[in-house]
């Protein structure tokens, strides 16, 4: 187990590029979607596994990872039950924040902005298109509940599987999708001596501002 002394010297320098305003996109959007494609072209472990920040009246934050399910235009989409902590404190409070942490490429995205449930039909699509067992546990889980232990939503699990044996699994009404529109998109490179690139995004009317930040 590594001790406080053994945390001060894990460091590592990065060089494996740097970043310019001319190098990207004025979309953040495109950007984002270029960088992504990169992070898929090196092999990197889910490449759209995305943290997301929420935080309720409590004022209180907190975080967990999601996957990123669509990039448009219009934003990030993700998709979880409608009953958890993360959909609970989006209905008081439709701000959230994003952050992919690319390591392996030394970069990451953080983004921020405002949040709204997807469409039906947006959500009835991608539901469809999950594996069969996925489909069963978004009915078998009370997400983010108190459960007396796992056995409770493993035997709700075997009972839909053969009450629905052969047939076609419906989208729960309290499960669905949420987009988060960007107001501000930050790009991070990491050089050498921490002095690390930095550019932002930040909305302007209905385009971007794009300015350097200081590492």
């Amino acid at each position: 187990m590594p001790d406080q002394a053994d945390l001060a010297r894990m460091r590592r320098s990065y060089r494996r590029a740097r970043l310019d305003i001319p190098d990207v996109d004025a979309d953040p959007i495109v950007q984002v979607r270029r960088w992504l494609a990169e992070a898929v072209a090196a092999g990197l472990r889910e490449p759209n596994a995305m943290v997301l920040a929420t935080a309720g009246t409590d004022g209180l934050p907190s975080a967990r990872t999601v996957l990123l399910r669509g990039i448009d235009a219009r934003g990030f989409a993700f998709y979880t039950s409608y009953r958890s902590r993360k959909a609970a404190e989006l209905a008081v409070n439709a701000q959230a924040a994003l952050l992919f942490p690319w390591i392996d490429l030394e970069r990451q995205v953080a983004v921020r902005g405002t949040v709204a449930k997807v469409t039906a039909e947006e959500s009835d699509t991608y539901f469809a298109s999950r594996p069969r067992g996925s489909q069963l546990g978004a009915w078998a889980s009370e997400q983010s509940a108190v459960v007396a232990g796992r056995a409770t939503f493993e035997q709700r699990l075997d009972e839909l599987r053969a009450r629905l044996a052969g047939a076609a699994v419906a989208r729960p009404d309290d499960w669905g999708g949420f987009r988060v529109t960007p107001v501000e998109v930050e790009l991070w490179q990491g050089r050498r001596d921490r002095l690390h690139d930095r550019l932002r995004y930040r909305r302007d009317g209905e385009g971007w501002a794009l300015e350097r930040l200081s590492p």
